[in-house]
């Protein structure tokens, strides 16, 4: 699982610098991963924040602010569809985080200074008749800055052309991965600074495989926000991309709702009020 997030301003630029074979998918929207930190050589400047007109004095100050503002982000198991049921553990330690190893296993990590609260949370559709269980996650992380999330983002690619195979678990391997990035403004990207789709395959023990392995990321401002399906038998990419459309459009709704500048123009006479 990852708690960590990404820049895609700069992906692009990797893409064509180091992986030839990183080209757009008509049929795959945008989404992310995580990272481990001290790895800039292939970044490009930070671009402002365009997608949502951010009101600095509705942004969380305080880890405490943060956290409560994740709560209200995070999407509960049924917006994932009525079947589906909160998964064991449902919540991770929010005072730690997945980094990516040198060894390309993911472990657990103290969360940085630069983060000011994280949790991801986990879910599960049950199997039924010709579908195998469908494990899915929801992850939103707060950076101090909309710059230390971009940065952050930059370092998804690298993770993909270092580890095109990671180990999740103990038991549990995603394989064969490749990152799609979309700045604002790119095709089909009218919605965040930044977004990252990652496919590939997933195996485990419980199910096998290789399955179809989806992890979709977006970033706006200093705010990032994840899903993730992890297919078993009988689930189709579509399928997996379905189950993740909604959630992930109900938390970038509601965080524009939370942090969004009210430009609405005041009710009444305006001009004997500015006397």
């Amino acid at each position: 699982m990852r708690g960590k997030v990404a820049r895609l301003g700069c992906a692009g630029a990797v893409c064509v610098l180091l992986l030839s074979g990183c080209t757009s998918d008509p049929d795959e929207p945008p989404a992310s991963a995580s990272a481990k930190k001290g790895r800039a050589s292939a970044r490009a400047s930070p671009s402002p924040t365009e997608v949502v007109d951010i009101d600095p004095a509705r942004l969380p100050g305080t880890k405490a602010q943060a956290a409560a503002l994740i709560r209200d982000l995070i999407p509960d198991p049924a917006a994932f569809g009525p079947d589906a049921v909160r998964g064991t553990p449902y919540e991770s330690d929010p005072q730690r985080w997945p980094v990516l190893g040198d060894e390309c296993v993911w472990h657990q990590q103290p969360l940085p200074k630069d983060v000011l609260a994280t949790l991801t949370r986990s879910y599960e559709i049950p199997a039924k008749g010709k579908e195998g269980p469908l494990r899915l996650s929801a992850v939103v992380t707060v950076h101090r800055t909309a710059e230390q999330a971009d940065w952050e983002n930059a370092e998804v690619l690298e993770e993909m052309m270092r580890c095109p195979a990671q180990q999740l678990r103990s038991d549990e391997v995603v394989t064969d991965l490749n990152d799609v990035p979309n700045s604002f403004g790119d095709t089909g990207n009218e919605y965040a600074d930044d977004a990252l789709t990652e496919v590939g395959t997933y195996t485990s023990a419980e199910v096998g495989g290789p399955h179809e392995y989806i992890w979709e990321q977006t970033r706006i401002g200093q705010f990032t926000l994840a899903v993730s399906a992890k297919g078993s038998k009988g689930w189709t990419r579509t399928g997996l991309f379905d189950r993740l459309r909604d959630p992930h459009a109900g938390m970038r709704t509601r965080l524009r709702a939370a942090v969004e500048r009210d430009t609405q123009e005041p009710s009444g006479n305006t001009e004997g009020e500015r006397r």
